[in-house]
């Protein structure tokens, strides 16, 4: 490892990431300079976040992340951003190690390992880590990429986040992958589909109720919006939630406050919104069934989830995954190539859920047999048990 001396003059525009903020205080200290730009990230996302909208020259590293691996993330790094030279921060122990006084611009000598500059690996093919399939997820097709990384970005803020995409194609997994992605992880997840909760009683059962509220009541109820509190409320198809109710959650959104039926009382409630739907929320608007301020605050990141037809690479994967989730004997039976053909040739318009079904049925339909062949494939959309 080479100690490297941190000088202004050298390092120019300088990130700093570390969850520490004696690490990084110590660090911009030391690099304050009228002739340098310094900025600081709390964490791998973060930094990526300030790389790719800045210039920067040295990314000070944090081995100690809180949400992403330091090494790959440097492998990333210096294959995404190769003008950017990663030093790799490894204090034994940071509080002690950086209140030590720096020697005219140096880091204290008593870090002789601290900083590496590691040699850039060009040329070599570097999968980012944020590319890589979310909590719960598999399939890593070129199309789902980026919902992984922005989902993993979106995971360190408290953003609403819309998720649109067909029924069937992940909308759920993407949400609670960046719940258990986020600082809120350890907190409730609530989940509440619209659409499955007749009108008349998605109001108490979001905003909770009192005692004697109405005929019935005869406790007091939280709601679910109240039981996110510290976590993550999900609320699934939005494009289902009755225009009379729309006014109340916008409140909820813009305020972080609501009020339970029949009560005065203003109840704080710090939970981080996310929706999903497989509408289009903005012809709902232009048809005046949806408002159009509750759909632009809804809307603060807008995430799409593709339909699988559009993430064929997935499907081999996808169709082992679930032939081991649904077998009676382990091994699962194979695919045969025969099988792989069909199954990359059929539209999916019910999305991974129809995949899911398909091997289910092919499983008893196969029985015994240690291979899935065509004749076990029954696809509903032809009508009849063969993919031909």
């Amino acid at each position: 490892m080479t100690s490297l001396p941190i000088t202004p003059n050298h390092f120019g525009h300088v990130l700093v990431a570390s969850p520490s903020t004696v690490v990084r205080q110590r660090v911009l200290q030391t690099l304050s300079s009228p002739a340098s730009r310094v900025e600081q990230a709390t964490g791998g996302a973060e930094a990526l976040v300030h790389l790719e909208k800045g210039s920067w020259q040295v990314l000070f590293l944090d081995r100690r992340l809180p949400d992403l691996d330091a090494e790959e993330l440097s492998q990333t790094i210096r294959q995404r951003f190769p003008g950017v030279e990663v030093v790799l921060l490894d204090p034994d122990s940071e509080a002690e190690r950086v209140s030590a006084e720096p020697d005219e611009g140096l880091l204290p000598h008593d870090w002789p390992e601290a900083l590496e500059v590691l040699p850039r690996q060009r040329g070599v093919a570097v999968q980012s880590i944020l590319d890589a399939p979310l909590p719960g997820m598999i399939g890593n097709s070129r199309n789902m990429q980026p919902v992984y990384r922005v989902a993993r970005l979106l995971a360190r803020r408290n953003t609403t986040v819309l998720i649109s995409g067909p029924t069937g194609s992940g909308k759920e997994l993407v949400a609670r992958a960046i719940h258990s992605l986020s600082p809120r992880a350890d907190h409730p997840f609530a989940v509440v589909n619209c659409a499955a909760i007749p009108e008349s009683l998605l109001e108490s059962e979001l905003f909770g109720y009192r005692r004697g509220a109405f005929t019935g009541a005869l406790q007091s109820y939280a709601g679910r919006i109240q039981a996110s509190h510290g976590g993550t409320l999900f609320l699934d198809e939005i494009g289902e939630m009755p225009l009379s109710l729309q006014p109340k959650l916008l409140r909820f959104l813009e305020q972080k406050e609501l009020q339970r039926l029949g009560s005065s009382e203003v109840v704080r409630v710090d939970a981080r919104v996310v929706t999903a739907t497989n509408a289009h929320l903005l012809t709902l608007v232009r048809e005046g069934k949806f408002r159009e301020d509750l759909y632009y605050r809804l809307c603060a990141f807008p995430l799409e989830i593709p339909p699988l037809c559009e993430r064929l690479e997935d499907i081999a994967q996808l169709a082992s995954h679930f032939l081991e989730q649904f077998a009676l004997r382990m091994p699962a039976p194979e695919l045969s190539a025969e099988v792989l053909q069909v199954l990359q040739r059929h539209t999916w318009p019910g999305n991974i859920r129809e995949l899911q079904n398909v091997m289910e049925r092919a499983l008893i339909l196969a029985d015994e047999d240690a291979v899935i062949r065509p004749e076990h494939l029954w696809l509903v959309e032809a009508g009849f048990r063969s993919g031909q």
